[in-house]
């Protein structure tokens, strides 16, 4: 009789962001009605994304096919970034393409969950299931089997739990603890048929943790029904910093509010309360009379720097820069115009998934 052993079970965990990484993972725009009307805006922002990871660690990118990976090239050598760069060339040596067809932009959902061991000796990867955040945006064949693909090229254990999951929904501490919510995690689009108790069992064996953090509801305009990365994140062990509206009349105000004085009793696998940053909101943003998912705590984290969106909002992107860079002193903190990219519903963390460094504990 064959026994399937978990993750958890042989030893596998999902490490923080801020763990070292290998590599940052991307799937090229090319969606236009993830953009409507201003697809053709997103690039020089995204362009400067890759860019400023690619000079420190190696970029991968899934492409459908060879014109769009010639397209991707164009975009992002003639980008407003590139011309301000002298070692270009050097910069190009560390993106990868990779011809692994998709149908959207949001690698942080439908990529890969990398897993290492504890023991520094292996990697693994977690093919969840994805639905398109229940089903809003078929068709969604093609992002749901990019995981299992780039393990197959790799060379790495896949392991297929059978239930949806999206990797903007949790974070991690890395030493045991993972952050959610219930409006995403507990909303009937994903798994019906799956109780709370049964869903923490799943991240447990799956994502190796043994901690379950629990917030309630995401920020006006989220069509992932709720995502943590947006309101939520871990910048350290024991620290997070939550996005806070100061605006009382905003609908956010009370959500963000609500989340905070749950965050505030918090402990840790340790018993340790959370470190708790408050990170601003920036101004509301619509477009085409549309609430969009604005925030800064949407920033990724590489090996050497944490990119974060701005929204041309001077006072709040100034405030929400200098805050991050006090939370990474070892870090250099980029700002990068988010304003196109937003009417995607997401930014740079949504569209990035990090593959951890498997020889550091």
């Amino acid at each position: 009789m064959k026994i399937d052993f978990t993750p958890r079970e042989l030893g596998y965990y999902f490490p923080a962001e801020f763990h070292k990484q290998k590599s940052l993972w991307l799937s090229w725009p090319h969606k236009e009605a993830s953009w409507p009307g201003k697809i053709d805006k997103i690039f020089d922002s995204y362009a400067e994304f890759i860019l400023q990871i690619a000079d420190h660690q190696c970029v991968n990118i899934n492409v459908n096919d060879g014109a769009m990976h010639h397209f991707a090239i164009e975009k992002i050598v003639n980008s407003t970034y590139a011309q301000r760069i002298n070692n270009l060339d050097l910069l190009l040596d560390n993106i990868t393409f990779y011809y692994h067809p998709t149908n959207d932009a949001w690698c942080r959902d439908h990529g890969p969950a990398f897993l290492i061991h504890k023991d520094r000796s292996s990697k693994a990867i977690v093919d969840w299931g994805y639905n398109a955040w229940g089903d809003k945006y078929p068709p969604y064949d093609l992002d749901d089997v990019i995981p299992t693909l780039i393990g197959e090229k790799l060379d790495l254990r896949v392991f297929h739990p059978g239930i949806v999951m999206e990797g903007g929904s949790v974070e991690f501490n890395g030493k045991g603890t993972l952050l959610t919510t219930e409006a995403c995690l507990l909303n009937k689009n994903r798994n019906p048929h799956l109780s709370k108790y049964e869903i923490e069992q799943y991240l447990i064996e799956y994502y190796g943790v043994e901690h379950i953090l629990w917030l309630q509801d995401g920020i006006v305009g989220d069509d992932t029904d709720g995502h943590i990365d947006d309101i939520t994140r871990f910048v350290s062990e024991d620290t997070v910093v939550t996005a806070i509206e100061k605006d009382r009349s905003d609908e956010n105000y009370d959500i963000l509010m609500g989340n905070l004085r749950l965050l505030q009793k918090m402990e840790l696998l340790d018993g340790r309360r959370l470190n708790i940053v408050e990170l601003p909101m920036p101004h509301h943003i619509e477009y085409e009379e549309q609430r969009l998912p604005a925030s800064y705590a949407n920033f990724y984290i590489s090996n050497e720097k944490v990119i974060v969106p701005t929204f041309r909002d001077d006072k709040n992107d100034a405030e929400a820069l200098e805050i991050l860079q006090e939370c990474f002193p070892d870090r250099k903190v980029v700002g990068i115009d988010s304003v196109d990219i937003i009417w995607g519903l997401g930014s740079f963390h949504c569209l990035s998934q990090q593959e951890p460094d498997e020889s550091v504990g």
